[in-house]
Protein backbone atom coordinates (compact mmCIF):
# COMPACT_ATOMS: atom_id res chain seq x y z
CA UNK A 1 0.00 0.00 0.00
CA UNK A 2 1.54 3.34 -0.90
CA UNK A 3 1.26 6.34 0.60
CA UNK A 4 -0.93 9.54 -1.37
CA UNK A 5 1.03 11.69 -3.08
CA UNK A 6 0.42 14.70 -1.48
CA UNK A 7 1.82 13.24 2.27
CA UNK A 8 4.77 11.97 -0.17
CA UNK A 9 5.49 15.60 -1.55
CA UNK A 10 5.07 17.04 1.72
CA UNK A 11 7.22 14.15 3.63
CA UNK A 12 7.23 14.34 7.63
CA UNK A 13 5.88 16.94 9.45
CA UNK A 14 5.07 18.98 5.85
CA UNK A 15 8.53 19.42 5.48
CA UNK A 16 9.24 18.86 1.53
CA UNK A 17 11.34 15.24 0.48
CA UNK A 18 14.04 17.22 -1.71
CA UNK A 19 16.65 18.69 0.41
CA UNK A 20 17.16 21.21 -1.74
CA UNK A 21 14.10 22.57 -0.50
CA UNK A 22 14.86 22.74 3.16
CA UNK A 23 14.78 26.18 4.65
CA UNK A 24 18.42 27.68 5.35
CA UNK A 25 18.66 29.05 8.21
CA UNK A 26 22.42 30.62 9.32
CA UNK A 27 23.83 29.27 12.49
CA UNK A 28 23.47 31.39 15.73
CA UNK A 29 26.88 32.14 17.59
CA UNK A 30 25.59 34.76 20.47
CA UNK A 31 28.74 34.14 22.50
CA UNK A 32 30.80 35.30 19.91
CA UNK A 33 28.87 38.25 18.97
CA UNK A 34 29.50 39.39 22.41
CA UNK A 35 33.39 37.94 22.81
CA UNK A 36 33.65 40.71 19.89
CA UNK A 37 31.81 43.45 21.63
CA UNK A 38 33.61 43.11 25.02
CA UNK A 39 36.75 42.92 22.49
CA UNK A 40 35.52 46.10 20.52
CA UNK A 41 34.67 47.93 24.06
CA UNK A 42 38.12 47.49 25.64
CA UNK A 43 39.85 48.38 22.38
CA UNK A 44 37.50 51.90 21.98
CA UNK A 45 38.70 52.59 25.95
CA UNK A 46 42.02 52.04 25.38
CA UNK A 47 41.94 53.72 22.36
CA UNK A 48 40.24 56.94 24.22
CA UNK A 49 42.75 56.65 27.10
CA UNK A 50 45.28 57.23 24.86
CA UNK A 51 44.65 59.79 22.61
CA UNK A 52 42.58 62.12 25.70
CA UNK A 53 45.36 62.24 27.71
CA UNK A 54 47.42 64.99 27.64
CA UNK A 55 50.65 63.13 29.11
CA UNK A 56 51.54 61.82 26.30
CA UNK A 57 52.15 64.89 24.47
CA UNK A 58 51.33 63.65 21.09
CA UNK A 59 52.84 66.89 19.44
CA UNK A 60 55.77 66.36 20.51
CA UNK A 61 55.97 62.69 19.11
CA UNK A 62 54.84 64.21 15.78
CA UNK A 63 57.75 66.50 15.95
CA UNK A 64 60.63 63.97 16.54
CA UNK A 65 59.14 61.15 14.83
CA UNK A 66 61.04 62.17 11.48
CA UNK A 67 63.51 64.47 13.05
CA UNK A 68 67.03 63.82 11.31
CA UNK A 69 68.61 62.91 14.87
CA UNK A 70 66.27 59.77 15.06
CA UNK A 71 66.18 59.06 11.33
CA UNK A 72 70.50 59.03 11.68
CA UNK A 73 70.35 56.71 14.74
CA UNK A 74 67.23 54.18 12.61
CA UNK A 75 69.52 53.33 10.01
CA UNK A 76 72.36 52.45 12.13
CA UNK A 77 69.96 50.16 14.20
CA UNK A 78 68.84 48.51 10.73
CA UNK A 79 72.82 48.49 10.28
CA UNK A 80 73.54 46.55 13.39
CA UNK A 81 70.56 44.36 12.38
CA UNK A 82 71.93 43.40 9.39
CA UNK A 83 75.46 43.16 9.93
CA UNK A 84 73.98 40.84 12.83
CA UNK A 85 72.43 38.55 11.29
CA UNK A 86 74.19 38.30 7.62
CA UNK A 87 77.82 36.98 10.09
CA UNK A 88 75.91 35.64 12.49
CA UNK A 89 74.12 33.43 10.72
CA UNK A 90 76.86 32.97 7.99
CA UNK A 91 79.19 31.92 10.87
CA UNK A 92 76.31 29.36 12.72
CA UNK A 93 75.55 27.73 9.50
CA UNK A 94 79.49 26.64 9.78
CA UNK A 95 79.13 25.70 13.25
CA UNK A 96 75.95 23.75 12.55
CA UNK A 97 77.88 22.23 10.14
CA UNK A 98 81.07 21.87 12.10
CA UNK A 99 78.97 19.72 15.22
CA UNK A 100 77.68 17.54 12.50
CA UNK A 101 80.45 16.39 10.87
CA UNK A 102 82.37 13.31 11.39
CA UNK A 103 85.34 15.10 13.37
CA UNK A 104 85.21 15.19 16.95
CA UNK A 105 88.02 17.64 17.18
CA UNK A 106 85.70 19.87 14.90
CA UNK A 107 82.41 18.75 16.62
CA UNK A 108 83.68 19.92 20.05
CA UNK A 109 85.25 23.48 18.83
CA UNK A 110 81.51 23.96 18.26
CA UNK A 111 80.17 22.97 20.78
CA UNK A 112 82.56 24.56 23.01
CA UNK A 113 82.05 28.47 21.01
CA UNK A 114 77.98 27.68 21.90
CA UNK A 115 78.60 26.69 25.34
CA UNK A 116 80.88 29.87 26.11
CA UNK A 117 78.75 32.31 24.14
CA UNK A 118 75.22 31.45 25.06
CA UNK A 119 76.66 31.03 28.58
CA UNK A 120 77.76 35.10 28.31
CA UNK A 121 75.34 37.69 28.65
CA UNK A 122 75.26 40.44 25.25
CA UNK A 123 76.68 42.99 27.05
CA UNK A 124 79.50 41.46 28.79
CA UNK A 125 80.47 40.80 25.46
CA UNK A 126 80.28 44.17 24.18
CA UNK A 127 81.98 46.10 26.96
CA UNK A 128 84.99 43.16 26.15
CA UNK A 129 85.29 43.60 22.44
CA UNK A 130 84.75 47.28 23.50
CA UNK A 131 87.49 47.40 25.78
CA UNK A 132 90.34 44.75 24.24
CA UNK A 133 92.66 47.79 23.82
CA UNK A 134 92.93 46.87 27.75
CA UNK A 135 94.61 43.15 27.03
CA UNK A 136 96.20 44.12 23.36
CA UNK A 137 97.47 47.74 22.80
CA UNK A 138 98.26 46.54 18.90
CA UNK A 139 96.76 43.76 16.90
CA UNK A 140 99.25 41.80 14.41
CA UNK A 141 98.77 39.78 11.58
CA UNK A 142 101.41 37.16 9.95
CA UNK A 143 102.65 33.96 10.48
CA UNK A 144 100.89 32.28 13.43
CA UNK A 145 103.54 31.71 16.11
CA UNK A 146 105.91 33.68 13.82
CA UNK A 147 106.33 37.35 12.51
CA UNK A 148 104.07 39.35 11.68
CA UNK A 149 103.66 41.59 8.58
CA UNK A 150 100.94 44.27 9.58
CA UNK A 151 100.31 45.71 12.84
CA UNK A 152 97.66 48.35 13.86
CA UNK A 153 97.06 49.93 17.44
CA UNK A 154 93.77 47.93 18.67
CA UNK A 155 92.06 51.61 19.56
CA UNK A 156 92.10 52.20 15.67
CA UNK A 157 91.07 49.04 14.44
CA UNK A 158 88.35 48.38 17.10
CA UNK A 159 86.42 51.11 16.75
CA UNK A 160 82.48 51.15 18.63
CA UNK A 161 80.89 50.23 15.39
CA UNK A 162 83.22 47.05 15.00
CA UNK A 163 82.88 46.17 18.51
CA UNK A 164 79.10 46.79 18.24
CA UNK A 165 79.36 44.44 14.94
CA UNK A 166 81.85 41.65 16.57
CA UNK A 167 79.60 41.61 19.78
CA UNK A 168 76.11 41.36 18.18
CA UNK A 169 77.55 38.78 15.33
CA UNK A 170 79.27 36.23 17.26
CA UNK A 171 76.57 36.02 20.39
CA UNK A 172 74.18 35.76 17.23
CA UNK A 173 76.28 32.97 15.70
CA UNK A 174 75.72 30.24 18.83
CA UNK A 175 72.10 30.81 18.74
CA UNK A 176 72.24 30.40 15.10
CA UNK A 177 74.50 27.37 15.04
CA UNK A 178 71.43 25.19 17.57
CA UNK A 179 68.89 26.80 15.09
CA UNK A 180 70.53 25.58 11.62
CA UNK A 181 71.53 22.23 13.07
CA UNK A 182 67.70 21.74 14.50
CA UNK A 183 66.34 22.28 10.92
CA UNK A 184 69.39 20.09 9.81
CA UNK A 185 68.66 17.19 12.02
CA UNK A 186 65.06 17.58 10.85
CA UNK A 187 65.51 16.38 7.24
CA UNK A 188 64.53 12.53 6.99
CA UNK A 189 68.10 10.84 6.76
CA UNK A 190 67.02 9.02 3.75
CA UNK A 191 67.30 12.23 1.81
CA UNK A 192 70.91 12.26 2.47
CA UNK A 193 71.12 8.44 2.05
CA UNK A 194 69.56 8.87 -1.51
CA UNK A 195 72.01 11.78 -2.41
CA UNK A 196 74.59 10.13 -1.35
CA UNK A 197 73.66 6.86 -3.56
CA UNK A 198 73.48 8.94 -6.49
CA UNK A 199 77.06 10.09 -5.89
CA UNK A 200 76.14 13.81 -5.34
CA UNK A 201 78.76 15.77 -4.22
CA UNK A 202 78.61 16.75 -0.45
CA UNK A 203 78.87 20.10 -0.74
CA UNK A 204 75.82 20.12 -3.72
CA UNK A 205 73.55 17.60 -1.03
CA UNK A 206 73.92 20.62 1.63
CA UNK A 207 73.09 23.57 -0.95
CA UNK A 208 70.31 21.40 -3.02
CA UNK A 209 68.82 18.96 -0.79
CA UNK A 210 69.82 19.33 2.96
CA UNK A 211 69.51 23.11 3.46
CA UNK A 212 66.29 23.77 1.29
CA UNK A 213 64.20 21.35 3.69
CA UNK A 214 65.77 22.51 6.49
CA UNK A 215 64.72 25.78 5.67
CA UNK A 216 60.64 24.85 6.55
CA UNK A 217 61.58 24.28 10.15
CA UNK A 218 64.56 26.97 11.00
CA UNK A 219 62.90 30.07 9.60
CA UNK A 220 60.53 30.36 12.22
CA UNK A 221 62.43 30.13 14.94
CA UNK A 222 65.24 32.01 12.87
CA UNK A 223 62.14 34.70 12.17
CA UNK A 224 62.29 35.82 15.89
CA UNK A 225 66.24 35.57 16.63
CA UNK A 226 66.09 38.82 13.75
CA UNK A 227 63.79 40.61 15.45
CA UNK A 228 64.96 40.03 18.88
CA UNK A 229 68.32 41.16 17.65
CA UNK A 230 66.68 43.98 16.02
CA UNK A 231 65.48 44.83 19.64
CA UNK A 232 68.70 43.68 20.95
CA UNK A 233 70.77 46.15 19.57
CA UNK A 234 69.35 48.48 22.18
CA UNK A 235 71.77 46.66 24.22
CA UNK A 236 74.87 49.16 22.50
CA UNK A 237 73.94 51.90 24.42
CA UNK A 238 76.52 51.03 26.95
CA UNK A 239 79.36 51.56 24.28
CA UNK A 240 77.44 55.22 23.73
CA UNK A 241 76.78 54.14 20.25
CA UNK A 242 74.06 56.43 18.84
CA UNK A 243 71.56 54.30 17.56
CA UNK A 244 67.91 54.74 18.25
CA UNK A 245 67.57 53.88 21.82
CA UNK A 246 70.79 55.77 22.93
CA UNK A 247 69.54 59.00 20.79
CA UNK A 248 65.74 59.25 22.81
CA UNK A 249 67.73 58.65 25.74
CA UNK A 250 69.65 61.68 25.15
CA UNK A 251 66.79 63.55 24.17
CA UNK A 252 64.77 63.15 26.88
CA UNK A 253 67.10 63.71 29.04
CA UNK A 254 67.81 66.77 27.92
CA UNK A 255 64.19 67.92 27.09
CA UNK A 256 62.62 65.93 29.63
CA UNK A 257 60.09 64.24 27.84
CA UNK A 258 60.43 60.86 28.84
CA UNK A 259 56.98 59.33 28.02
CA UNK A 260 56.73 61.00 24.37
CA UNK A 261 60.07 59.89 23.25
CA UNK A 262 59.80 56.41 24.10
CA UNK A 263 57.01 56.13 22.18
CA UNK A 264 58.65 57.67 19.23
CA UNK A 265 61.07 54.57 19.95
CA UNK A 266 58.19 51.92 20.23
CA UNK A 267 56.54 53.29 17.38
CA UNK A 268 59.94 52.66 14.65
CA UNK A 269 60.64 49.17 16.68
CA UNK A 270 56.81 48.36 15.67
CA UNK A 271 56.71 49.23 12.23
CA UNK A 272 60.35 48.01 11.57
CA UNK A 273 59.13 44.54 13.38
CA UNK A 274 56.32 44.49 10.78
CA UNK A 275 58.35 44.60 8.12
CA UNK A 276 60.91 42.05 9.48
CA UNK A 277 57.14 39.48 10.30
CA UNK A 278 55.89 40.27 6.59
CA UNK A 279 59.35 39.86 5.25
CA UNK A 280 59.65 35.97 7.29
CA UNK A 281 56.34 35.62 6.02
CA UNK A 282 56.81 35.86 2.22
CA UNK A 283 60.48 33.97 3.35
CA UNK A 284 58.11 30.73 4.80
CA UNK A 285 55.59 30.51 1.89
CA UNK A 286 58.30 30.52 -0.38
CA UNK A 287 60.37 27.17 1.39
CA UNK A 288 56.71 25.28 1.99
CA UNK A 289 56.57 25.18 -1.61
CA UNK A 290 56.18 21.00 -2.57
CA UNK A 291 55.97 20.42 1.60
CA UNK A 292 52.20 21.81 1.59
CA UNK A 293 49.33 21.16 -1.03
CA UNK A 294 48.16 24.09 -0.93
CA UNK A 295 50.36 27.83 0.35
CA UNK A 296 48.97 29.72 2.47
CA UNK A 297 46.96 33.54 0.85
CA UNK A 298 49.09 36.59 1.22
CA UNK A 299 47.81 39.52 2.26
CA UNK A 300 46.69 40.84 -0.61
CA UNK A 301 45.01 37.23 -1.77
CA UNK A 302 43.17 37.60 1.22
CA UNK A 303 41.67 41.20 0.64
CA UNK A 304 40.73 39.94 -3.09
CA UNK A 305 39.24 37.31 -1.09
CA UNK A 306 37.38 39.74 0.63
CA UNK A 307 36.33 42.04 -1.78
CA UNK A 308 34.99 38.93 -3.78
CA UNK A 309 33.08 37.80 -1.39
CA UNK A 310 31.56 40.32 0.00
CA UNK A 311 28.95 41.46 -2.29
CA UNK A 312 27.48 37.98 -1.67
CA UNK A 313 27.57 38.24 2.01
CA UNK A 314 25.63 41.13 1.61
CA UNK A 315 23.06 39.87 -0.37
CA UNK A 316 22.52 36.99 1.91
CA UNK A 317 22.36 39.31 5.34
CA UNK A 318 19.31 41.06 3.10
CA UNK A 319 17.47 37.94 2.91
CA UNK A 320 14.62 37.03 5.02
CA UNK A 321 14.91 34.97 7.93
CA UNK A 322 13.69 31.51 6.90
CA UNK A 323 14.23 32.07 3.49
CA UNK A 324 14.50 28.89 0.96
CA UNK A 325 17.33 28.25 -1.56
Amino acid sequence: MTAPAATRAAGPRGAPDDPTDWPVRPARHPWRWAAGAAVLVLVAMFANMMLTNPAWKWHVVADYLFAETIMRALWLTVRLTVYGTVLGFGLGVVLALMRLSGSALLASVSWTYVWAFRSIPLIVQLLFWYNLAILYDRLSFGIPFGPAFVSFPTMELISPMTAAVLGLALHQAAYSAEIVRSGILAVDQGQREAAAALGIPWGRQVRRIILPQAMRTIMPTAGNEVIGLFKGTSVVYVMALGELFYRVQVIYNRTGDVVPMLMVATLWYIVLTTLLSAAQFYVERHYAKGAVRELPPTPLQRVRSFAAGLPHALRSARQPRGATR
